[in-house]
């Protein structure tokens, strides 16, 4: 597990682009580094390409932070476009094919 931002960007609307397996016990970098973001920013672009997996816990972060701030999820990989898919949580997610298009939404 790992995360990082993007390179080169800076301003009002922070990417993180987390890449590995995030479930309870992997999730609280994570959540910290998400947490900094919206408390500085108030919204958030989550690079999601690389997340391998995600349990209900990564979810839950996922909701939470939508509930507190803006979120905007790009290119989620096909385990974590089904984990939103099956629990419906693609009706509430701002789910974006690009980072061009999510900073443009």
């Amino acid at each position: 597990m790992m995360y990082q931002p993007q390179p080169g960007v800076c301003g009002p609307f922070p990417v993180i682009a987390p890449h590995g397996d995030f479930g309870e016990g992997s999730l609280p970098p994570l959540e910290v580094r998400i947490g900094e973001a919206v408390h500085a920013h108030g919204r958030l672009i989550l690079d999601a390409r690389n997340i391998a997996f995600g349990d209900s816990t990564f979810l839950r972060l996922l909701l939470a932070t939508h509930q507190k701030a803006d979120l905007r999820i790009v290119a989620p990989s096909p385990a974590i476009r089904r984990l939103i898919s099956i629990t419906d949580a693609d009706q509430v997610l701002r789910i974006h094919p690009t980072l061009e298009a999510a900073r443009a939404a």
